[in-house]
């Protein structure tokens, strides 16, 4: 299991090892890993090297370290989309051949604040949806969602239906979008989010904050949506120009 065997970096080596292990089994899906004392004696490296290595993998969400209980190999994400692809929820939950569903929350009208003033480019006085829902995959809660959409682009009939809500907006508002700006961050525990989507303390998030247009680059919808960071994975595809 000693890993000198190229001129990497050690703590490289040791990552490449890890996940190796992990892809054959050695290491299993919820299961704990040596001590750092065995685990650094097995692969000859240094415990401080092993730490570097053990800290990068958690941040990839690799592994999870629980405090005064050891270290754990993370499950295989659920859902796995390209964040380049606009897809809805409930199609990356069907692609992975689950049932989506939807727990409505609630569903009100606001008056636009600083923030959708700014985003949206509305007026002071204008009125904007507010919803709230929990997704769900074959029952399981898996993505808390809150959607914003100015009224004025809304039929006087609109009604939310337990769907996607993009294509409810193109159902019934006849808004097509075309794209969204989108910034995504992890985060830790979430005093409101984090129970509603019953996740353990040390099960992490991810928060998608995007702002949707249409094909006229007009604003249409603004959504915060909160993944558990064990169920989604997303990645980028980057070219060489």
């Amino acid at each position: 299991m000693s890993i000198r065997a190229d001129n990497r970096h050690l703590y490289l080596q040791v990552i490449d090892n890890i996940k190796q292990n992990i892809e054959r089994g050695v290491f299993k899906e919820k299961e704990r890993l040596p001590s750092e004392f065995d685990l650094s004696k097995q692969l000859g490296v240094s415990r401080a090297t092993l730490r570097e290595a053990l800290r990068i993998l958690e941040e990839e969400n690799v592994i999870v370290r629980r405090h005064g209980v050891g270290t754990f190999v993370n499950a295989k994400p659920t859902f796995l989309s390209g964040i380049e692809q606009l897809n809805s929820i409930t199609h990356m939950i069907e692609q992975a051949g689950m049932k989506p569903g939807t727990i409505f929350l609630s569903s009100n009208v606001q008056v636009a604040s600083e923030n959708d003033i700014e985003r949206f480019g509305c007026q002071i006085d204008e009125k904007m949806l507010f919803v709230e829902r929990v997704r769900t995959a074959n029952n399981e809660p898996v993505v808390y969602c809150m959607d914003k959409v100015p009224q004025a682009i809304l039929p006087e009939d609109f009604e939310y239906k337990q769907e996607s809500l993009l294509e409810i907006l193109e159902k019934q508002a006849g808004k097509h979008i075309s794209y969204a700006v989108a910034h995504i961050e992890p985060i830790g525990y979430h005093e409101k989010v984090s129970p509603i989507l019953q996740c353990s303390p040390e099960t992490a998030l991810l928060v998608l904050r995007q702002m949707h247009y249409d094909q006229y680059d007009e604003p249409i919808l603004y959504s915060i949506n909160y993944f558990k960071a064990d169920k989604f994975s997303f990645q980028v595809l980057r070219k060489r120009v």
